[in-house]
């Protein structure tokens, strides 16, 4: 690849706040996909709702790839596009089998531990220099969610399967947090389309393991918004990878608090479901988290084309 194609115009054209807000964009659409897709696995199951979905977004991110330049990824990013997708498949079984079980809020809100623990794993793997403002946009973002569920469990008596929802969902930000300081790392060695296609396939493969004992074949009135949930996952992945491309991990890890306010507004507009005080003043502390992090001047990290 030539220079001229190396360094592309956006090389120091992007401004340091493009990135958060781009970050913040594909966390809206990624909180849609996360209603949609408990209103699928309530219907037909988790597994077959992850399933398809991985199917049908391997396809389209597959015709995406293949449409324009392309090269065969290296041996050692392929290693990362295969560890990446074995964290993200962790992730997806026991959050949305959590998901299933809790309100859309709650969930996302005890999600809100990862960020936190990815901060701090971008400093140990990364060798990123935790800054004071990311510091505190975490605190708030953290402050914020400890309010809510205080609310929560204090408001509700909880059933059986109530705790093993909250337990898959506590699994799976630890995982979660690991997976977007794997997202910063991926992010510098691959452009999103590559990104999104072996990320998908490679969790299709996962799941398909279990496919002969598990896999249903989708009533036809299911694959319509299973192909919008699959449209909105890629959007959100491709808005995703372009920001970790561009901006430190601990700059875009404070926006995954803002997904809380949509499941706030999502889970009450399509299930129903009640804000408590408490959830509203969490909200305010978690958006305070959000802007502290958006004022706090990022620095550029590699546009993708100069790391390929």
């Amino acid at each position: 690849m030539s220079q001229a194609v190396k360094t592309s115009s956006l090389n120091g054209a992007v401004s340091p706040m493009i990135p958060v807000l781009v970050c913040a964009l594909a966390i809206f659409l990624l909180s849609g996909m996360d209603a949609a897709m408990k209103s699928l696995a309530m219907a037909v199951g988790v597994y077959n709702t992850l399933l398809w979905r991985s199917a049908v977004a391997t396809l389209v991110a597959g015709a995406a790839w293949s449409a324009g330049p392309r090269s065969r990824p290296a041996r050692p990013v392929l290693r990362l596009h295969a560890l990446r997708a074995a964290v993200v498949g962790i992730v997806l079984v026991s959050f949305f089998w959590g998901l299933a079980r809790l309100p859309l809020a709650e969930a996302i809100g005890l999600s809100f531990v990862a960020p936190l623990f990815a901060l701090f794993l971008a400093a140990l793997l990364l060798g990123e220099r935790i800054r004071r403002q990311a510091v505190w946009a975490s605190l708030a973002g953290i402050a914020g969610v400890a309010i809510i569920l205080a609310g929560q469990f204090g408001r509700e008596s909880y059933s059986h399967g109530a705790l093993l929802g909250t337990a898959a969902v506590l699994v799976s930000t630890v995982f979660y947090g690991y997976n977007l300081v794997l997202a910063r790392q991926q992010a510098l060695l691959a452009k999103p389309l590559e990104i999104m296609l072996f990320q998908n396939l490679c969790v299709a493969i996962i799941l398909a393991l279990a496919a002969p004992w598990l896999a249903v074949a989708l009533p036809p009135n299911f694959w319509l918004p299973l192909a919008g949930v699959a449209m909105l996952s890629l959007a959100g992945q491709f808005l995703m990878s372009w920001s970790y491309a561009r901006a430190e991990a601990q700059y875009l890890i404070p926006t995954e608090y803002s997904a809380f306010i949509w499941a706030i507004a999502l889970g009450w507009f399509f299930f129903g479901e009640d804000v408590a005080w408490t959830t509203l003043t969490g909200a305010c502390l978690i958006v305070a988290g959000c802007l502290i992090a958006a004022r706090a001047n990022p620095k550029l990290a590699e546009p993708i084309e100069a790391a390929v």
